[in-house]
């Protein structure tokens, strides 16, 4: 599928996003750690996060899709399914149930498509082996198919050597079913979802900075978890393709409902930084912080990105399209993560830019933008939806086509018909 994006004029628009990817996976998989019935309304229905939903249900859950809310619940003990387990092209999907299967008796397969089996598993297999899993996967132990032999699991103390929220999730799930008391250290706190929520539905798990690390400690589940009884906010990820549309097109954005947790709204203080005028909304703070937040576009300036970098890793390649078209030379530092993503998105993002017209250099830990004219060019996205979505807005200056596009659907079904808002006319499918 190749796709067409035309210029756009300037737009004063409301926008309300999907709802957000990584809340809705982990209510789908933690949902299996709980007794009595889940009730999730506003779960984002994409082909990523249905996939977990539906592992959940080859796990034993009983779902039922009422519309406006989902209701889950769980089985009195997860199953060994009688097939794989598809996640698709969800890296959270299938890492975070290798920490959940990992202490699970039974025999579990998990795979994906094309582009998660070239992605890397064994910085998840790894210290799960070292904690008594057994877990197995193609070249040598990091390419999916990944083979689990579920069963009783070691108390740990482990010290990561990356912040990754993903990594972290598995290995907290690992802890739950322990034989005592865990500690989990990361060198910078990481999106945090999972602590919020596992903590909100009754774990014992403690949080806190310790020697300028983040460390927490996790006892091992006694009884069951209380049920999720949750509304899931809107996705500020994907919002953020609307912010950055807004800033480079001097628009005004009004992206509603959204997450306003400082671990996921790292990218619009960037984009604040470079010149764009923000304005958070806080409405409520339950589970989450939840608010609106309002976009209007300026003249934009070049800024180095180098610290917090796991609060905005998913946002880098959106926030490139905006150095693109400010005002110097932008640097992106200390992001290798970039490059185990759905695609090397360091790679991804420094050649679709010089197809466009833009001076931008490649290093290993990220990159160097100089700001320029935009020229429209045929773009790759690498089967990787956010590579995709970032210049179908980049395109919004020029034009541009975009190959492989049919990925976008994996994780924003709803963003084709908000980029219409904008284009005043239907997307065109040129292939």
């Amino acid at each position: 599928m190749i796709l067409e994006i035309a210029k756009a004029k300037k737009f004063n628009e409301e926008f309300s996003v999907d709802a957000d990817k990584s809340i809705s996976h982990r209510c789908a998989i933690f949902s299996l750690l709980s007794e009595g019935e889940n009730i999730i309304k506003n779960y984002l229905r994409a082909e990523d996060t249905l996939n977990s939903l539906e592992i959940a249900k080859s796990l034993g859950a009983k779902v039922e899709d009422e519309i406006d809310r989902i209701i889950i619940t769980a089985p009195e003990r997860i199953k060994e399914p009688d097939d794989v387990l598809y996640c698709g092209n969800s890296g959270t999907t299938i890492r975070i149930y290798m920490g959940l299967l990992a202490g699970v008796e039974g025999f579990f397969v998990l795979n994906g498509d094309k582009y998660l089996r070239k992605r890397p598993m064994k910085r998840v297999i790894a210290p799960l082996n070292e904690i008594g899993a057994t877990i197995d996967a193609r070249n040598n132990g990091n390419l999916a198919p990944v083979a689990i032999r579920g069963g009783e699991l070691k108390h740990f103390s482990y010290k990561s050597r990356i912040a990754s929220a993903q990594v972290k999730s598995a290995m907290i799930l690992a802890a739950l079913n322990t034989n005592g008391k865990s500690f989990y250290t990361e060198p910078f706190l990481s999106r945090d979802h999972t602590e919020r929520m596992l903590k909100g539905m009754g774990a014992d798990i403690k949080c806190k900075m310790e020697n300028g690390e983040w460390k927490i400690e996790i006892n091992p589940l006694k009884n069951k978890l209380n049920p999720l009884n949750i509304e899931v906010p809107n996705d500020p990820s994907s919002a953020f393709f609307f912010a950055v549309a807004a800033a480079i097109t001097g628009s005004k954005a009004i992206l509603k409902n959204l997450t306003l947790n400082p671990t996921r709204i790292e990218s619009y203080k960037q984009l604040e930084k470079m010149g764009a005028k923000i304005t958070y909304v806080l409405k409520e703070d339950k589970y989450e912080p939840l608010g609106d937040i309002i976009v209007e576009g300026q003249d934009l300036k070049a800024i180095e990105v180098s610290e917090n970098i796991p609060w905005l890793i998913d946002e880098l390649p959106a926030l490139s399209m905006a150095m693109a078209v400010a005002n110097g030379i932008s640097r992106v530092k200390n992001a290798k993560e970039l490059r185990v993503k759905e695609s090397d998105r360091i790679t991804a993002v420094v050649e679709n830019l010089k197809k466009c017209g833009i001076d931008a250099k490649e290093y290993e830990d990220g990159y160097e933008i100089k700001g320029g004219c935009v020229k429209r060019a045929e773009i790759d996205s690498f089967g990787d939806h956010r590579i995709a979505m970032s210049f179908a807005v980049l395109g919004l200056i020029s034009g541009m086509k975009i190959k492989d596009a049919e990925c976008i659907n994996t994780s924003f079904p709803n963003f084709f018909k908000l980029l219409e808002k904008i284009t005043g006319f239907g997307i065109a499918d040129a292939d």
